[in-house]
């Protein structure tokens, strides 16, 4: 059997790379093709260009790339028709990996799967009846997503999401975490501004006011910021002017699994945490840590989502749990004050979130098989149905 997937994304690759270990578990002698991240290459995929081409968010920033992202798009369909795999598999990353499956469907019968279903009911509703044209099997990670891909005329399986089978912080690697960065029982306030260099730039300033703002209420707080390789060099150049004497969990020089485990026990150690909006709040859900939402767009893209959104929220905690239990304060309401006064409202009620948290890692999955097996069983039976 031969598969070529296509990821976009650090989260893509992720969910990629547990797909196809899952794939190799139930078809041993399985090949792999396309375009992937590390934790895809690990499990056999030689990459045809870096996945880093395509980590690109917002019509703002795509602008400047997409005379080379269209081009990327026409050589990676040609591939899949050069290469006539069993089965195109494309991980999130819509306004790439759709083009590339309108391409290959309008040349062929290759049996197409997108695992992540684009956001329909968030905004742009018309994408999933667009998107049964190229597409014939939908792999969700939301447990509410299955109907309106199969209302649109695609099959959809829900397959649970990743965060809900990752393991969460021992108090043995909490109390190492804090001894190894000299925090003592000080408590944590961890600082997520995002991993793309452009909402970082974005959310930055505003983060570093508003957390001025909280700390000079409640100086006892320390700042902790994870971050990804390709951002570090980012958040080491602004950091120095937040408050809270902040610690950035580097992974650069450190090996993987070292950093999974530092960042693991930061989430576990927090108190509270200041998040953009992404699936880092199923993370943070994970490890029971209360949160607080804030995220804005560039103006043009930010007037586009005021048009198109069609929900009062876009935490996925939220959506999951079907309460509004965790604060936001997006695009207009991304700014410093309302921002500090959300974390102190989450700080005098750290456990208002609690129930809500839980229910969502029941309903992604909590305890049943791993997503990545769910997922290439999914493939497979529908397959062969």
């Amino acid at each position: 059997m031969r598969v070529f997937l296509v990821a976009g994304e650090p989260s893509g690759d992720r969910l990629g790379g547990a797909l196809m270990e899952g794939l190799k578990t139930l078809v041993p002698d399985i090949e792999f093709d396309g375009v992937g991240g590390p934790l895809m290459e690990a499990e056999g995929l030689a990459s045809r260009f870096p996945m880093s081409e395509l980590s690109v968010m917002g019509l703002v920033e795509v602008l400047p790339k997409f005379f080379h992202l269209k081009r990327r798009i026409s050589e990676t369909a040609q591939a899949v028709l050069d290469t006539q795999p069993d089965v195109l598999i494309t991980i999130d990353s819509p306004d790439f990996s759709l083009r590339v499956a309108k391409l290959v469907k309008a040349s062929s019968t290759i049996r197409t799967v997108h695992y992540v279903a684009p956001s329909v009911w968030a905004w742009r509703p018309g994408r999933a009846d667009k998107m049964a044209k190229v597409i014939d099997h939908v792999l969700a990670l939301l447990p509410f997503e299955p109907p309106y891909m199969e209302r649109a005329g695609m099959e959809c399986d829900f397959v649970g999401h990743p965060v809900a089978s990752e393991p969460v912080a021992t108090p043995q690697e909490i109390a190492t975490f804090r001894a190894t960065f000299e925090l003592g029982d000080t408590p944590i306030l961890l600082a997520l501004p995002g991993s793309r260099r452009g909402e970082i730039e974005r959310l930055s300033e505003c983060f570093r006011d508003a957390l001025h703002q909280f700390i000079s209420d409640r100086p006892e707080f320390r700042v902790v910021v994870p971050t990804v390789g390709a951002a570090a060099d980012l958040i080491n150049s602004v950091v120095p002017s937040w408050p809270g004497d902040p610690v950035v969990l580097d992974p650069r020089h450190i090996g993987a699994d070292q950093a999974s485990a530092y960042k693991r026990a930061a989430f576990g150690a927090a108190n509270l945490a200041l998040a953009a909006s992404g699936t880092v709040s199923l993370e943070l859900a994970a490890q029971n840590t209360p949160m607080v939402i804030a995220y804005k767009l560039n103006w043009l893209t930010q007037k586009m989502a005021e048009r198109m959104v069609k929900l009062d929220t876009v935490t996925l905690v939220n959506l999951v749990s079907d309460t509004r239990a965790v604060p936001e304060c997006l695009l207009d309401d991304c700014v410093p004050g309302k921002i500090a006064a959300a974390l102190n409202q989450v700080a005098d009620a750290p456990d208002a979130q609690r129930q809500a948290m839980d229910l969502t890692m029941d309903r992604l999955g909590r305890g049943g098989e791993p997503p990545g097996l769910r997922a290439a069983r999914a493939v497979l039976e529908r397959m062969n149905a």
